[in-house]
């Protein structure tokens, strides 16, 4: 994808919409032109639908006990059967979605903003800014995503509201790194230099000028973080340090299931493939928008 398929200008509403527009083609034609990214797509909207639909369409109450029918496998009564607590799996499925998509979609979008705002300011300024800025960022990001993830969720206490700021700080600095790049490329372009001499201020030059032309990168890179804060989640409530019980998450099922691997195996399975579903249908569309952006990697890969 190059500069001029997105507007060089955010000047008002027409150009706002001229943007979102591009943009809606752009991911249009990449799923049209690619089966993969395509099925990622569809496999990713199933997954909201569902989860939106989720209070409708589950077949019993995500936390009601029942002792007499713990443990049992999948039948037409429980389709994917009962956990320890008797509580049915598929209902519990259904609303754990609601969390594993608020958290990895409230995560990212907070990281997104922050990060790329950080991003465009260390790359357009440059000098002592940009490398106090991107050192802060280096050591952010000497540390493993779920380990950083798994500190601050410890120091903060398992709450939503925490889990989404933990797993949001963990990503701020990839993308302060994917929004600096073509930042300190674009800031000495023949139209960044026409706006200084018209006089134009940084904070139009920053965000009229520069940033539509880095927006398919972020979105790029949006999609697959996604797949690793859904994954850092999981792992979170699996380790305990999750939402806590008996509110249903797929990371916490599958804790569950594990202590009752030999008694029952849907327990554990089937939330463990929803978040292998989930993280899959992100990546292939990850990787679509990325082979859009830049041919060239797709073929080399």
């Amino acid at each position: 994808m190059t500069q001029t398929d997105l507007p060089q200008r955010i000047g008002g509403r027409r150009e706002f919409a001229a943007l979102v527009s591009n943009a809606l083609r752009f991911c249009g034609r990449t799923l049209v032109s690619s089966p993969t990214t395509m099925v990622g797509a569809v496999l990713f909207g199933l997954i909201v639908v569902l989860a939106v639909a989720a209070p409708w369409i589950a077949p019993y109450d995500p936390i009601a006990q029942s002792i007499v029918r713990r443990l049992q496998g999948p039948s037409w009564q429980h389709w994917l059967g009962t956990d320890a607590y008797g509580r049915d799996i598929l209902s519990r499925l259904l609303f754990g979605a609601r969390y594993s998509l608020t958290i990895g979609i409230l995560s990212i979008l907070a990281a997104v903003v922050i990060g790329t705002l950080i991003g465009l300011l260390a790359g357009y300024f440059g000098g002592r800014t940009d490398i106090v800025v991107m050192q802060m960022m280096d050591v952010v990001l000497a540390f493993p995503a779920l380990i950083l993830g798994l500190m601050l969720v410890a120091i903060l206490g398992a709450s939503v509201l925490n889990i989404i700021a933990a797993i949001a700080f963990t990503a701020i600095p990839a993308f302060a790194r994917i929004a600096r790049a073509p930042v300190m490329a674009l800031r000495e372009r023949e139209f960044i230099q026409a706006g200084r001499a018209l006089g134009y201020s940084d904070a139009r030059l920053i965000f009229r000028h520069i940033m539509p032309n880095i927006v398919p990168e972020i979105v790029v890179m949006a999609s697959l973080w996604m797949a690793t804060a859904v994954r850092t989640e999981a792992s979170l409530a699996f380790i305990g340090l999750g939402i806590a019980p008996p509110t249903p998450t797929w990371g916490g099922m599958v804790r569950e299931g594990f202590e009752n691997i030999l008694d029952s195996y849907a327990v554990a399975l089937f939330p463990s493939l929803a978040v292998l579903i989930l993280v899959l249908a992100l990546n292939l569309v990850g990787d679509g928008l990325r082979d859009a952006i830049d041919p060239k990697l797709g073929r080399s890969t």
